[in-house]
């Protein structure tokens, strides 16, 4: 509709007034009672031209009546020279009987098909716990995934974790000289004694660090035989600390619903970021013995690449792993998810690539999130200082299973995740959150599990219309009380084109809060199965659609529905 309005507003213009390419835009009102759509056309053009925008509207709006066609019942001036259109009702029906036909393909487009996406989120530190900020991070990450799988893109998603480190070091300095090796052997395999332990190391090895100049030395050569894959005990204990970080960072993003096809590790990012910063000294200049660029040249600020030692930096690194990303996948976008902290220095990079090799980083995107808080005491006291990602999951389960033990277990893990997901995502990248158990876990309200609890109702209400032989099938004639969620319906590709055009997955959670609430207001004063047989087919036809909506909605922000609650 938003095409077929704006190429007929464009045909009014060039015939009425002579202009072209007026910039003006056709978006939803506010409020449905306005119309379903609004354009400030007249208000655009009265500018160029000099005309009263009243007067103008009013002269759209004679042509667009009489080129309105089958799509257009009204067309009405408003305001200061707003022009409202309200859509024939049967334009809704059309759409909500695609969503029934169609189940699968609803919220689909084609914004980028046939285009190659990449995708890097939910890059872990080796030997240290996975926390909640790698939780945000994934979960932002994986909505955006799915939103360019919507847009008919081939996607690849990577990971890029931080694999060999002065950090790093320290953590096997303390796991040979703690007999760390057995300890660990003899837990059992990702168990939390395991892995507590393991992130121990990275504790009590910076502490040791810090305390003796002996250590010192003895960690930097530990750290350069992992950077040189040097055989030996030193190098055997990095390679059983990285294989169960690892495992144990698979497990995690398993658990949230994420795989990844590839790593690009830290390890091949430094090889790749030093060669290219020692190759052009037209960019990188040396100073003091180290590599550095100078940023205040595009109005940022200077940062080291190559230290005085003759190690990479993380910013070397990084514009290693540009290199790696576009030779490994040929992507005609890379997105890429942080914490927003990051933001000035990843300019500093990303102008100091593009000067390599300009489509690092025209081609790039840059997404952030900010940081988590959990309310409540019970909350705080559970997870203490930064909270590790397996113990929130565990921490709201339980929560879950306080409220609701009867609820399988299965279930309980989706409305937790759903819960925690849904916070993360309805927040506007880069905005700090607060997770608070009370509102978070309520099946009313703005909440993942009212979502769901929605998705859930629409199928019950349809399975028990199925045990009186009533299915959903939509009638020819409209019925006015259905009329409010066949328009809120039709937004739902709108929302996810949109969506996919800034990579902001909280205007879906919008959207979905708002057909969730117009459901249940409908579902609370309307009688859905009554006598007429036509007429509650027709309803329970409208809660399908609902109920597909949500879920589609739910899938891209990486959300399952079950199947009771």
């Amino acid at each position: 509709m938003q095409e077929i309005l704006t190429q007929l507003l464009n045909q009014a213009i060039g015939e009425l007034f002579g202009i072209q390419d007026v910039a003006f835009s056709v978006e939803h009102p506010k409020e449905f009672v306005h119309g379903d759509f609004a354009t400030n056309a007249a208000l655009l053009i009265s500018k160029q031209i000099g005309k009263n925008p009243i007067e103008v509207a009013l002269a759209l709006v004679a042509y667009l009546e009489n080129h309105k066609g089958e799509y257009i019942e009204k067309v009405s001036v408003a305001g200061p020279g707003f022009i409202n259109f309200v859509c024939n009702r049967e334009v809704f029906l059309r759409i909500v009987q695609g969503i029934l036909d169609a189940p699968q393909d609803w919220g689909k487009n084609n914004m980028h098909e046939a285009e190659k996406i990449l995708l890097e989120h939910s890059s872990p530190n080796l030997f240290k716990p996975f926390h909640i900020g790698h939780v945000m991070n994934n979960t932002i990450g994986e909505a955006i995934k799915r939103l360019a799988v919507y847009s008919g893109a081939e996607v690849s998603t990577i990971s890029y974790p931080s694999d060999v480190s002065l950090g790093i070091g320290k953590a096997v300095w303390f796991l040979l000289h703690d007999e760390g090796v057995q300890k660990i052997s003899d837990a059992p395999y990702l168990s939390s004694e395991q892995l507590n332990y393991l992130g121990d190391c990275y504790v009590q090895g910076t502490r040791a660090y810090e305390s003796d100049e002996n250590i010192q030395k003895e960690v930097r050569a530990i750290t350069k035989c992992i950077y040189d894959k040097t055989p030996g005990p030193e190098y055997d204990a990095y390679l059983l600390g990285r294989e169960i970080s690892l495992a144990y960072f698979k497990n995690v993003v398993a658990r949230l619903g994420s795989q990844f096809d590839d790593f690009i590790f830290e390890s091949e990012a430094a090889v790749e970021g030093e060669k290219l910063v020692r190759q052009h000294t037209d960019i990188f200049t040396q100073s003091d013995g180290a590599f550095i660029y100078a940023g205040e040249q595009d109005g940022l600020h200077t940062r080291v690449f190559i230290n005085k030692e003759g190690y990479p930096t993380y910013e070397a690194k990084d514009v290693g792993l540009l290199a790696l990303k576009f030779a490994r996948f040929v992507p005609q976008i890379s997105i890429f998810i942080t914490d927003h902290e990051q933001t000035e220095y990843f300019k500093v990079v990303a102008s100091a690539a593009g000067k390599i090799h300009k489509q690092w980083q025209d081609s790039t995107i840059h997404r952030t999130h900010g940081r988590m808080s959990f309310k409540g005491q019970k909350m705080s006291s559970r997870l203490g200082g930064v909270p590790v990602a397996q113990e929130v999951l565990d921490a709201i389960t339980e929560e879950v299973r306080e409220r609701d033990s009867s609820l399988p277990k299965q279930t309980q893990d989706m409305i937790a995740i759903a819960a925690l997901k849904f916070v993360i995502l309805r927040t506007m990248a880069g905005r700090n959150i607060n997770f608070d158990p009370e509102t978070s876990l309520s099946f009313e309200g703005d909440s993942g599990p009212y979502l769901q609890y929605t998705a859930v109702r629409a199928g019950a209400l349809i399975a028990k219309a199925g045990h009186q032989h009533l299915v959903p099938k939509l009638m020819k004639t409209p019925l006015e009380d259905t009329e409010l969620l066949e328009k809120v319906l039709a937004r739902f590709t709108e929302v996810v084109a949109h969506t996919t055009e800034e990579w902001a997955p909280h205007y879906i959670v919008t959207y979905l809060l708002e057909l969730a609430q117009a459901f249940n207001s409908w579902y609370g004063q309307t009688k859905i199965i009554d006598e007429d047989a036509t007429l509650s087919m027709h309803r329970l036809a409208i809660a399908q659609a609902v109920q597909i909506t949500i879920i589609n909605g739910l899938w891209v922000l990486g959300i399952e529905v079950p199947e009771k609650m």
